[in-house]
């Protein structure tokens, strides 16, 4: 049994999660930004691999808060979830941007971009959610915003879908089966974040409704 039910918990958890939540919009903002106006793509790549870092240093203080931490707003495996799960979300995002500085991609894919808007529509739901997930009240709204989380899911896998259906179409040489490998890995790697986004959603409602 929790016993923040009884006790007066620490509120720091949640400032953590609701900053964590923020920072994983704004890499998602700044991997929507080097898709749709891909220039400067070494600085924009390191804008996101800043906000990674700070992504890291989030997490680690959550850790620390855990371990310090007697009285704790819910069930420890749910906070190390939570913050796992909140970390690898950033990190997708980070590794898809690296990806295309590492290849030297000259013109990203157009579904690249579209799937970036999925995960960017996706992380700002979860910075509109996560203030709320110690307020018991705030199980309905909650709950829509997981739902609308989860069919921006099903939009990505979509988008996903087509380009793998089309990648290798016109594909004839040793190049251009190579150019068309690293599209597909940068494509998996924004729609693995948007299946993170998903699995947040999902843990902050199951957080809410084993705690209400």
């Amino acid at each position: 049994m929790v016993l923040s039910k009884f006790m007066p918990s620490n509120p720091k958890f949640s400032e953590k999660f609701a900053a964590a939540a923020r920072n994983a919009h704004a890499t998602a903002q700044a991997l929507v930004d080097l898709l749709e106006n891909y220039t400067d793509v070494d600085a924009k790549v390191q804008r996101v691999r800043d906000l990674e870092h700070e992504g890291d240093r989030l997490s680690a203080e959550v850790t620390t808060l855990l371990a310090e931490s007697f009285i704790v707003p819910f069930d420890r495996e749910d906070i190390i979830a939570l913050n796992d799960e909140l970390d690898d979300l950033v990190d997708d995002m980070e590794d898809a941007a690296r990806k295309l500085s590492l290849y030297g991609v000259e013109a990203p894919l157009p579904a690249m971009a579209r799937l970036a808007r999925v995960v960017e529509q996706q992380c700002a739901l979860l910075a509109q959610g996560m203030p709320m997930i110690e307020q018991n009240n705030k199980i309905g709204e909650l709950t829509r915003i997981a739902k609308e989380i989860r069919a921006l899911e099903d939009q990505g896998d979509t988008i996903s879908d087509e380009v793998q259906r089309t990648l290798y179409h016109g594909v004839n040489d040793v190049q251009g089966m190579i150019r068309a490998m690293r599209g597909g890995e940068i494509v998996n790697l924004i729609e693995n974040a948007s299946d993170q986004a998903q699995r947040v959603a999902k843990t902050v409602e199951s957080i809410l409704l084993k705690n209400a």
